[in-house]
């Protein structure tokens, strides 16, 4: 059964969880999402847990920036990028943990697969590929609602792909005013392309802002 209801996300411990329990049907992640609350499994011996961190990771539109290296290895590159494509494919590149050494297990569960899956079937997640001829060498997914965007995960097959991905991504972003990417947490190379970290009360206006905004379809396109 859906959820129908979430603590106050100021009730979020120091770790940021909020809640345990409930399911990952489209109305439980819709209800999460449009409250600045996302899930994290935290292994098989708990229940689903929800979280709320206070501070914030995004990348805002305004400070986006390309490191000079990735320009050059662009405009040398012959990776294709594409937009809604491959969701599976996106997500099982994500679950892998070849680039992930810190890591030995991964949150990306089937019942998260199963679940975004659903939520990208109703219209509210989205993909981006990158393709080296016809391999799918990295990509990142996450959830959409009318102009607000999360980036769930992103993976690499061969260099710098999923950087080229966040590149294509805020390109269409510049085109569609959409003011950030909701990162959650900031990763090395969020932060090399001006990630950082807010307080999640100035979150929630940029979460409002974006959500109180028409949607947008150019993610159909293919770049």
């Amino acid at each position: 059964m859906p959820i129908v209801q979430f603590p106050p996300i100021d009730k979020a411990d120091e770790n940021g969880l909020l809640a345990l329990g409930g399911d990952l049907a489209p109305e439980s992640l819709l209800l999460a999402y449009s409250q600045g609350i996302f899930p994290w499994p935290l292994g098989d011996d708990y229940p689903m847990a929800w979280f709320s961190p206070d501070p914030r990771g995004v990348l805002l539109l305004k400070n986006f920036h390309i490191p000079r290296s990735l320009i050059k290895f662009m405009k040398k590159s012959h990776y294709k990028v594409t937009f809604n494509q491959d969701f599976l494919g996106v997500m099982r590149g994500c679950q892998e943990l070849t680039n992930r050494k810190d890591q030995s297990d991964t949150w990306i569960t089937e019942e998260i697969i199963e679940g975004y899956y659903n939520l990208f079937k109703e219209g509210y997640a989205y993909s981006v590929e990158c393709y080296d001829n016809e391999e799918l060498v990295g990509g990142l997914y996450g959830v959409c609602i009318n102009s607000f965007f999360s980036g769930e995960s992103m993976f690499f097959r061969k260099e710098n792909a999923s950087k080229v991905v966040l590149v294509k991504l805020f390109e269409k972003f510049q085109d569609m005013g959409v003011p950030m990417l909701d990162t959650q947490m900031v990763t090395s190379v969020v932060k090399a392309m001006g990630g950082e970290e807010i307080k999640r009360k100035d979150y929630i206006k940029l979460l409002q802002s974006a959500l109180s905004q028409e949607p947008t379809h150019l993610l159909s396109q293919d770049q």
